[in-house]
């Protein structure tokens, strides 16, 4: 029998800023969503007060950058975990596109769609390019070690 305390293994060393980093991006994002959402409902935004308009530019560069980081802190350590969690995510998140036919239809009228639009469509965009990484972010910046033995992967499957 041998003592399998002195193998190494092939893990690498998780990012202990990768949680909160994931934890605080969906924070900023719910936070960032709301932004589209009070433009799509005014009818006059330019009622708003200016800060609003500088505060949705913050927080959404504050988002970008968020996401960014995490991306960078996971790459080539997204494993297969992290890619059917975002196989499922986005499976359900697709259904999002049927409730918006459905708000369109019933609200569409009362919705100023050219103030929302922009908001929700890059919002979104950065929420499906970020899962894989920040689901690999969320349990700690690194790839199980039955990923990592079976090799790098190069998308979902």
């Amino acid at each position: 029998m041998t003592d399998q305390s002195n193998v190494p293994t092939q893990t690498k060393p998780a990012n202990r800023w990768a949680r909160p980093l994931a934890l605080t991006a969906a924070v900023v994002f719910c936070i960032s969503a709301v932004f589209p959402v009070g433009a799509g409902l005014s009818q006059n935004t330019a009622l708003f007060p200016k800060w609003w308009g500088i505060l949705d530019v913050v927080v959404a560069f504050v988002l970008a950058a968020l996401t960014i980081v995490i991306v960078a802190l996971a790459e080539g350590k997204v494993g297969r975990q992290a890619q059917d969690a975002s196989y499922r995510a986005y499976r359900a998140l697709s259904h999002g596109i049927l409730v918006l036919i459905v708000v369109f239809f019933l609200f569409g009228d009362r919705i100023v769609w050219i103030n929302c639009l922009p908001g929700f469509a890059w919002r979104s965009w950065v929420l499906l390019y970020g899962l894989p990484a920040w689901f690999t972010a969320l349990r700690g910046g690194a790839a199980e070690e039955s990923d990592l033995a079976r090799g790098p992967t190069t998308g979902l499957r």
